[in-house]
């Protein structure tokens, strides 16, 4: 019986490892949903470089299984081994392929970095402003004219900023965001809103200004693809577009401390209706002037003051409320 090439086994082996490379590279689920205009850049790059190492761990340890089998050592053969020096070509060829692929990843990087604004961090001046802290807090008693001053406009020059599509054009929406340990301040400059949590409208072109209070940070969400450190005394930038309406989770991504792993918030995308209800409502409620505010202390509070904020829910005057308190 005549013995099949090696040749038409190698070319078998090649057809059958490039279709189960593909097929896992394109169908894997090891990433979260995108969620932004950029998220499938990166998924596309990412593809290929999980189809490639798909097809590299076939090859390498395909090879290694069938050397295990076909040159194992017979029962009896007490005899050398082939005296093999060295092989050439083989060196060559194993020594040309990596460097082909990794000059063809870094190619197709640069330019995934290029669409999604790596070359083109904003140059916009911006404020990072200070965080306002709601009453009732006790970080609200540290508060003053100075604190709550924003600092002075500085110019970002790294980060994520404008795609070749929106360069010379300004972000539908900014925010400024201040990483604390362990926290997301938000801040509108344009509505004076200062939140916890990341509101944005679906389809909108978003710039975040970040800036970091203490240590460094990173900002990432992990649905957007994106991920930008947040620096002590350097700004750097975000900026996105949103693809579908959701909650999805912000993560620090440096270790930043004991509590690193539970500084998380969330990134809320609305749809263009639901945002503005929600930056009206948001207006309203923080429209008190917050350099006024201070931490209170109920125990250093009377009866009556202490009483007073209830009195209108139930109807009743606080001295009555406090007459009937008393009696108990």
């Amino acid at each position: 019986m005549q013995q099949v090439p090696v040749s038409l086994w190698t070319l078998v082996a090649g057809i059958v490892v490039t279709a189960i490379s593909i097929w896992i590279g394109q169908n894997h689920t090891l990433m979260p949903m995108q969620a932004s205009l950029q998220a499938p850049l990166v998924d596309g790059f990412f593809n290929v470089m999980f189809t490639i190492a798909i097809a590299l761990f076939l090859v390498v340890e395909g090879t290694i299984l069938i050397f295990l089998v076909k040159f194992r050592r017979r029962r009896g053969d007490d005899t050398d081994g082939l005296p093999i020096e060295g092989n050439v070509p083989l060196e060559i060829f194993w020594t040309a392929i990596p460097t082909v692929i990794v000059l063809g990843l870094g190619i197709y990087s640069v330019d995934v970095f290029n669409q999604m604004g790596g070359f083109e961090p904003a140059g916009h001046p911006h404020s990072v402003s200070h965080v306002a802290s709601m009453p009732g807090t006790a970080l609200a008693a540290t508060l003053s004219d100075t604190e709550t001053t924003a600092t002075p406009s500085i110019a970002p020059t790294i980060g994520i900023g404008a795609s070749p599509q929106t360069l010379n054009k300004p972000a539908d929406l900014v925010v400024d965001v201040k990483g604390i340990q362990y926290a997301w301040i938000f801040n509108y400059p344009d509505s004076g809103i200062t939140s916890g949590e990341l509101h944005i409208p679906v389809g909108a072109d978003v710039q975040l200004n970040l800036s970091a209070e203490d240590v460094i940070h990173s900002f990432w969400v992990p649905n957007f693809r994106l991920k930008q450190d947040a620096l002590p005394g350097i700004p750097t930038e975000l900026r996105f577009v949103a693809t579908k309406p959701g909650t999805y989770p912000v993560v620090c991504a440096e270790l930043c401390g004991g509590y690193h792993g539970s500084m998380r918030t969330e990134v809320i995308v609305h749809t263009p209706e639901a945002y503005e209800n929600w930056r009206t409502e948001n207006q309203i409620a923080q429209q008190q002037n917050l350099n006024q505010v201070v931490a209170i202390n109920p125990a250093d509070l009377s009866t009556s003051e202490f009483l007073a904020p209830h009195t209108h829910d139930m109807g009743i005057s606080a001295a009555t409320l406090e007459s009937v308190v008393m009696s108990h």
